[in-house]
């Protein structure tokens, strides 16, 4: 007999279905107690408001860089930097890839998209943690003497990070699923090398 799910765990899955269908605009509170078969009030003794419940889907329920960032910021065992920076990117296209079309439709609405701004803040997250935490792992490969003395982390990750952004944007408006398959891996790997040229 399968184990019923927790109504924190029901609330998830709600909003990760609503987000992934409709967008973060349309993914009222109210509606997500609706797919997870609970109240409003339920869902308020859980979460408290919906960009907690979102910041929770983004690490729980996608793709996620920082684990990986982590792991490689402390030890990159036998793999070399190239080899880092390409699995890095490889994540970081299937996050953008999904994450897209979640948040795309905040931007039609600024009124939303400040109040989503105000609820990240006041959560202590942004579309920036990525980019912080690869700028950390390229500090510790410079300490490690891995990469050039003279290598800036910060625009390097931004370049690494800005580069999978605007390949999941583009690619999402010629193919079904953006980032997805043999291009992406062929990407990741070009993306990778370019940026070591600079800085390794």
């Amino acid at each position: 007999m399968p184990t019923q799910k927790s109504t924190p765990v029901r609330i998830l899955d709600a909003a990760h279905e609503l987000l992934r269908t409709t967008g973060l605009a349309r993914a009222t509170t109210k509606e997500i107690a609706r797919g997870a078969g609970c109240s409003e009030a339920a869902l308020y003794k859980h979460f408290a408001n919906k960009e907690e419940i979102f910041v929770r889907v983004l690490k729980e329920r996608l793709p996620s860089v920082g684990p990986l960032l982590e792991e490689l910021t402390a030890d990159p065992g036998e793999r070399t930097v190239a080899e880092c920076l390409t699995a890095v990117a490889r994540r970081a296209v299937d996050l953008y890839a999904q994450t897209l079309p979640i948040a795309g439709s905040l931007f039609a609405e600024p009124a939303l998209l400040r109040r989503h701004r105000e609820g990240l803040a006041e959560l202590g997250t942004g579309p920036q943690e990525p980019r912080d935490q690869l700028a950390r792992y390229l500090r510790r490969e410079r300490d490690r003497g891995r990469i050039r003395a003279d290598a800036d982390p910060e625009a390097a990750a931004a370049l690494l990070l800005g580069a999978c952004f605007q390949h999941v944007f583009f690619t999402a408006f010629t193919e079904p699923e953006a980032g997805q398959g043999g291009g992406a891996d062929d990407f990741a790997a070009r993306l990778a090398r370019t940026v070591l040229a600079g800085i390794g």
